[in-house]
């Protein structure tokens, strides 16, 4: 009967692991996948790094954001490192 127990309460243990730990990080990596689906060459972009600047041309997995006022500051990028997107 205590092997009942203890089977019970390892596969509990790892149903609140699985709820705690791995299905929040799904949901938020869905979440991304989702936001990096919807970019739009003229959206507002916050990167990794903390720089916000706009999106001129979109790629397979790359970006080319313009930063600031200079008109010549064009960086590609890869999209993984865009953490929020504001639409245009």
């Amino acid at each position: 009967m205590e092997a009942w127990i203890w089977i019970v309460y390892i596969v509990a243990l790892f149903a609140i692991m699985y709820f705690i730990s791995i299905r929040p990080q799904k949901k938020e990596q869905k979440r991304h996948e989702a936001l990096m689906a919807s970019l739009e060459a003229g959206d507002s972009v916050c990167t990794t790094a903390g720089f916000y600047g706009v999106v001129i041309g979109i790629e397979e997995d790359m970006v080319i954001v313009e930063f600031g006022s200079n008109k010549n500051c064009r960086i590609p990028m890869k999209k993984s490192s865009i953490i929020e997107v504001e639409k245009a």
